[in-house]
């Protein structure tokens, strides 16, 4: 991927923008330009840049990280150079009608009504969660906001913010929420977080079922599908296509654009089903909101100040690859198969074992050994080794620490001598993934 050739190609264009600033006259500067100490800047820049791990290559599968799409990054290069805020309408006029049309596209994609929801991007899951989270608060106050040993830490951390009571769900056999546990406790209970693809494993939370018992017992339902919101569109090739297409069922979700959205980060989501939630959001400001009668995104988000080049990023992106299963879904559809081929190849391997079949995109397995020390060892092992090999040999994968009965479960020949085991995690996050799983193979087999 060369983004210098894509903002070559579109050079012509974007001296467009130049001519649309030209036609309000021309305007001194109070900035001073020396050429020799702005290249001094940016060189010294591109070096320290050249020290992060090869996010855009496929040899790099550990953690969550990917550049994004060539498109999005133009449209959000460009947008900056006026740097709109969408706060306020004034702030941003054109981005913050795009903001309001591609929420409206992710409604529609979760199934909502378009046409009756509230809703705005953010400047990442965090945010979004704590937004759905503070909400839930005002709706059940007192009762407790209930999530898995699954759920990201984030829930936990929000709650502490909002100073909300809440409750860690354990899992059953399936590694799954325990619901008769949730039957015993429903009492306690005003919300209940639902994850559809857990950013430790990807594993997708029995909703379908889930959503019935908060529904016969009064229970508020969040989704946090910051990580796998975007599967819904290829759900029908899923193992889990039956809670996908249940979504439209919560009361809210989060998404993060910034993942599977092609996004730069500092893009996520929060969508209400309910519109009248907007009234916890209310305030007033006498600069900020005299520019029309038309909602101002301010009005309805926790934030004030929010890049619209974020917005113009998405809404160019979107345009681009629709949120159709022959558009973005095309994208997912091989990372998902990048990851079922991986899962194969490990499980016939004579010297790893697969840990878990992967629902989405992200495959953990481990070395074999005769213990759970030895497996954990082997594991940091090859963390290790693939990092430190050149360029054209290095792997980057990431580590999971589970449970030590866990490995028992699949392989009861391994001796447990330790409560804990390190083992081996992939993200399998870009298409590139896909032509790249037999050298994956070779690469990982050469750091035992």
């Amino acid at each position: 991927m060369n983004y210098f050739s894509v903002l070559e190609q579109f050079l012509p264009q974007l001296k467009e923008l130049d001519q649309w600033r030209n036609e309000y006259g021309e305007s001194a500067s109070d900035l001073e330009q020396d050429d020799a100490a702005a290249a001094d800047a940016i060189g010294a820049l591109l070096e320290r840049l050249k020290g992060n791990y090869p996010f855009h290559h496929p040899a790099y599968a550990g953690q969550m990280l990917k550049p994004p799409h060539p498109v999005a990054w133009l449209a959000y290069l460009l947008t900056a150079t006026i740097n709109p805020n969408n706060h306020a309408l004034d702030g941003g006029p054109p981005t913050s009608e795009m903001e309001k049309e591609v929420m409206q596209q992710l409604a529609a994609m979760i199934g909502y009504d378009k046409e009756r929801f509230l809703g705005h991007l953010t400047s990442g899951g965090t945010m979004a969660n704590l937004e759905a989270l503070w909400v839930a608060s005002r709706i059940h106050p007192g009762l407790k906001i209930a999530y898995s040993a699954n759920a990201h830490y984030t829930h936990s951390r929000m709650c502490e913010v909002i100073r909300q009571p809440h409750l860690l769900v354990p899992l059953d056999e399936q590694q799954l929420p325990d619901l008769n546990w949730l039957k015993k406790h429903h009492l306690e209970i005003g919300t209940l977080v639902i994850t559809l693809g857990t950013t430790g494993l990807g594993i997708v939370e029995p909703l379908a079922e889930l959503a019935d018992f908060c529904e016969s017992h009064g229970i508020r339902m969040h989704i946090d599908a910051a990580y796998g919101g975007f599967f819904t569109l290829i759900k029908d090739h899923l193992p889990s296509s039956k809670h996908w297409e249940q979504m439209h069922r919560a009361d809210s979700i989060v998404i993060d654009p910034h993942k599977h959205g092609l996004q730069p980060y500092g893009c996520g989501a929060v969508l209400f089903n309910d519109p009248d939630v907007a009234r916890f959001y209310q305030h007033d400001s006498p600069y900020t909101y005299f520019s029309s009668e038309d909602l101002h995104l301010g009005e309805i988000s926790l934030e004030c100040s929010r890049a619209g080049a974020s917005a113009a990023a998405l809404w160019t992106t979107l345009r681009y690859l629709p949120l159709s299963e022959s558009g973005l879904g095309k994208i997912l559809a091989d990372c998902r198969e990048a990851a079922v081929q991986l899962a194969e190849k490990i499980r016939n391997h004579d010297s790893f074992t697969l840990f878990t079949d992967p629902e989405l995109d992200i495959v953990a397995f481990f070395p074999k050994a005769n213990s759970v020390s030895k497996i954990s060892l082997k594991s940091k092992s090859i963390f290790e080794k693939g990092m430190d090999r050149e360029p054209g040999k290095d792997l980057h994968v990431s580590l999971f620490t589970i449970p030590s009965n866990q490995i028992s479960q699949i392989d009861d020949s391994v001796t447990v001598d330790e409560d804990s085991c390190v083992i081996l995690r992939s993200v399998l996050m870009k298409p590139e993934h896909l032509s790249f799983v037999d050298e994956y193979m070779k690469r990982i087999g050469s750091l035992l």
